[in-house]
C-alpha cells in the first residue's frame, strides 16, 4: 500500500509518521511518499522521518519527491497538508485583515478567503491527477480552510472520494474526557466516547456526548458552565453557553467576540503566523540533527494536537472497513434533511470501505443556522471566484461574509487581496 502526502515538508509530518508507525499491525503501509515543492525543507523533514522509521526496523519505505504526479501515481490514499505561498502568505493574510480594520486570520474572514482563492485551484489539480493516476484512491484534505476546500472538491471533483478533516473535534473530545476523568476519578477509553458536532469547519457547535451509548451531555455542559463561572477571564460568557446548551467551536469567538479579537490584533507583532515562523525555525533545526529520532516536545507549540490520531484513524477505518464514527467535512446528502443536500458540513459520519456516510442529524436551532447560511453563501461564492477567476463572485463573497468589509470598502479590500497574492492568483489576472 502506498500513501502520498502532498506538503510532506510540513513540520507536522513527523507526527503523521508516528501515527503510521503506531498502526503497522492494522494498516500495512509499504511506501510513504512525501512530496513538497521546497526541496531543502523536504530533505530536512524527510530525513528525520526516515530516521524515525529506521528505529522501528523500517516497517515501510519513506520516499521523497518534488514531483506531485509521481507521488500520487498508484497511491491508495492521498493526504493534502499544503500551504500555497508557505507561512509568509499566512502572515500577509493576517496583516491584510488588520490594515483594513478586519479580522486577520488564516481561515476566517478576509484572510481565510485569500487563502481559499490561492488553494482551491491547487487542490482541484491534485484531484485531477488522482483521477488519472490513482483512480479509486481517497483524498484526505487537512489543508485550510478545510471545509471550503472540500466544498470545492464536492462540486468540481464529485467523482473523487474526498473528505475534509480538522483536529478541533478530537481536541474537544479529549478535553471533555479529561474533565470527566477528573470528576469521576476513572479512566475513560476514547473509543467508548462519541462527540456530536454540527456546522461548518471552524463554525460548528458541539451539542452531545455519549459514553458507551449513554447520553452524558447534561453532565458535560453543567461542568463546563461551572468551570467558566470560576475563571477570571473565561473563553465564553457562561450565560451564552447556558442559553445555547452547546459548546461553540472556539473559532466562533471571531463572530461572537469580534471586538476582543480586533483589540488583540492591535498588540501585533507578533501575529500567530510570526510566532509559528519562529517555532518552525527551531523545529527544522531540531529535525536536521542526525541524532534526533523522535518528535521533539516543541512540536506541540506548533498546534495541531492529535493530528496523527485523526489522520491515521480515518485511513485505518476506511482500509479495514471498520464503520467507525468520525467527525469530518463531507457533503450533506440529506443527512440534515432540512438543509441543502449540496452543502459540505462538519458532522459525524460512518467511515468504511464504502467511503464517508454522514449520519442523519437534527438541524441546529435558528440562532446557529442564520450564521451558517450566511457563511455558506460566502463559501459557495468563494469557490466560484477561485475556480473561474470571477471578480464579481469575489466581491459578492466579501459582501456576504459577516466579518467582511462594509460594501463601499469592498473594492479596496478585494484589490488588496489580489495584489498581495498576485503570484498565486493567475486566474484573476488573465488579459
Amino acid at each position: 500500500m502506498k500513501v502520498a502526502v502532498i506538503g510532506g515538508g510540513s513540520t507536522y509530518t513527523p507526527e503523521l509518521v508516528n501515527g503510521f508507525l503506531d498502526r503497522m499491525d492494522q494498516f500495512p503501509l509499504n511506501d510513504l511518499w512525501l512530496m513538497d515543492i521546497d526541496a531543502t525543507r523536504l530533505e530536512i523533514v524527510g530525513g528525520f522521518a526516515r530516521r524515525m522509521v529506521e528505529t522501528r526496523v523500517s516497517p515501510f519505505k519513506v520516499v521523497l519527491t518534488t514531483d506531485q504526479r509521481e507521488a500520487i501515481k498508484d497511491a491508495s490514499y492521498v493526504i493534502t497538508q499544503l500551504r500555497v505561498g508557505q507561512m509568509e502568505a499566512r502572515r500577509k493574510d493576517e496583516y491584510l485583515g488588520k490594515r483594513h480594520g478586519l479580522i486577520g486570520q488564516e481561515t476566517t474572514g478576509v484572510g481565510g478567503m485569500a487563502k481559499a482563492l490561492r488553494t482551491i485551484p491547487v487542490i482541484l489539480k491534485i484531484a485531477e491527477n488522482l483521477r488519472e493516476l490513482a483512480p479509486g484512491a481517497m483524498l484526505v484534505n487537512f489543508t485550510n480552510p478545510s471545509g471550503l476546500v472540500t466544498q470545492a472538491l464536492s462540486k468540481y471533483a464529485p467523482d473523487v472520494t474526498a473528505v475534509g478533516v480538522c483536529n478541533v473535534p478530537i481536541t474537544t473530545k479529549m478535553k471533555i474526557i479529561d474533565e470527566l476523568e477528573r470528576a469521576t476519578g476513572k479512566h475513560i477509553d476514547p473509543e467508548r466516547a462519541e462527540l456530536r458536532t454540527l456546522g461548518l469547519n471552524h463554525l460548528s457547535w458541539h451539542r452531545g456526548f455519549s459514553l458507551d451509548g449513554e447520553d452524558v451531555w447534561p453532565q458535560v455542559i453543567e461542568g463546563y458552565i461551572t468551570s467558566l463561572k470560576e475563571e477570571e477571564d473565561p473563553e465564553w460568557d457562561p450565560h451564552t453557553i447556558e442559553v445555547l446548551h452547546m459548546i461553540p467551536n472556539y473559532y466562533l469567538q471571531y463572530y461572537y467576540h469580534t471586538d476582543k479579537k480586533l483589540a488583540s490584533q492591535e498588540e501585533w507583532p507578533p501575529s500567530r503566523a510570526e510566532e509559528v515562523i519562529e517555532i518552525e525555525k527551531g523545529l527544522l533545526r531540531e529535525y536536521a540533527d542526525p541524532n534526533l529520532k523522535k518528535p521533539p516536545a516543541d512540536l506541540m507549540k506548533r498546534g495541531g494536537a492529535y493530528y496523527s490520531t485523526v489522520a491515521t484513524q480515518l485511513l485505518n477505518a476506511h482500509y479495514n472497513d471498520l464503520g467507525e464514527t468520525h467527525i469530518v467535512n463531507t457533503r450533506n446528502n440529506g443527512a440534515v434533511k432540512e438543509w441543502p443536500a449540496d452543502w459540505v458540513l462538519e458532522m459525524p459520519a460512518k467511515i468504511s470501505r464504502k467511503g464517508v456516510e454522514p449520519f442523519p442529524a437534527e438541524p441546529l436551532p435558528p440562532v446557529c443556522f442564520g450564521l451558517i447560511a450566511q457563511v455558506k453563501a460566502y463559501e459557495m461564492l468563494t469557490v466560484e471566484a477561485a475556480v473561474h477567476g470571477d471578480r464579481n463572485a469575489a466581491y459578492e463573497a466579501l459582501l456576504a461574509h459577516p466579518l467582511g468589509p462594509m460594501a463601499d470598502k469592498i473594492p479596496a479590500v478585494l484589490e488588496d487581496i489580489l495584489e498581495t497574492h498576485k503570484p498565486y492568483l493567475p486566474q484573476f489576472w488573465k488579459k
